[in-house]
């Protein structure tokens, strides 16, 4: 489903703040897109709002021509997977039960999983290195172990759009950057969308096809990395000064941050 996802004067409001504030968006198929600014800025209110954990009530979010509104759930689980910034689960579930639930929107009411439901669940696990986990208590593993179950999950969906809030922020490096060559790599090899929520502006800058940068609840600039990364708007966004040069492996922006008055 290579669709543009459009967000149009979409505004959200917590007791008369706006969060968002009639933000425009245009996510066209097949690209890796990293939404990144400063905390409080809207990002998570946004994503939300894309997998409708938040109804869109001031503005309209459309899959192509179709309003997400009229998108019931196990449609929509069809169309897109999200893996959200809290992945503490307090129930008993191993974590193959969990990858199993990605496959829920595919499998009919009151019907079992197939031999392909259950093919899809082992390979999205053996992708996250936490095929050895299926056995294990999610609630029994570490923060970054859970993380990846989950990122599991939403690989064995199997949806066309995937959206991440944060999907690396309690992994260690060496699981970051396997994290995010597994989404550059869906991108590349299966033309799927992933959506990223990160803070970290180098690994944004290294994977994304198109940053989103957010701030005050609108979308203050979109583009390739090379667009948007510099350091007059970087300062206005985050307040602060940055040295910027070409990563000297792969000419990406490489951004260091400093502080002048020392």
């Amino acid at each position: 489903m290579g669709k543009t996802i459009t967000v149009n004067g979409l505004t959200y409001k917590i007791n008369d703040k706006n969060i968002l504030n009639n933000m425009e968006l245009e996510i066209e198929s097949n690209k890796l897109y990293t939404i990144v600014g400063p905390n409080g800025s809207g990002k998570t209110t946004l994503i939300k709002h894309i997998c409708k954990i938040i109804q869109c009530k001031s503005g309209e979010i459309n899959i192509g021509d179709i309003d997400i509104n009229s998108i019931n759930g196990r449609e929509l689980g069809k169309i897109m997977s999200s893996v959200p910034q809290n992945t503490n689960l307090d129930f008993a579930y191993t974590a193959w039960d969990i990858v199993l639930m990605g496959r829920n929107p595919h499998i009919g009411r009151f019907k079992k999983e197939n031999d392909n439901d259950l093919e899809k669940v082992r390979e999205a696990m053996k992708m996250t290195n936490t095929y050895h986990l299926k056995d294990e208590d999610i609630s029994t593993l570490s923060g970054g172990e859970r993380q990846r179950v989950i990122i599991a999950r939403a690989l064995a969906q199997e949806t066309p759009v995937m959206i991440l809030d944060e999907p690396i922020s309690q992994l260690d490096i060496h699981h970051q950057i396997q994290v995010m060559n597994i989404l550059k790599s869906l991108v590349k090899n299966y033309n799927k969308t992933v959506i990223c929520v990160l803070h970290d502006l180098n690994i944004a800058a290294q994977y994304s096809d198109e940053l989103i940068l957010v701030n005050d609840g609108k979308v203050l600039k979109k583009g390739t990395p090379k667009e948007i990364i510099n350091n007059e708007v970087l300062k206005e966004v985050y307040n602060m000064d940055f040295f910027i040069m070409d990563n000297p492996i792969n000419s990406c922006p490489l951004i260091l941050p400093f502080n002048k008055e020392k």
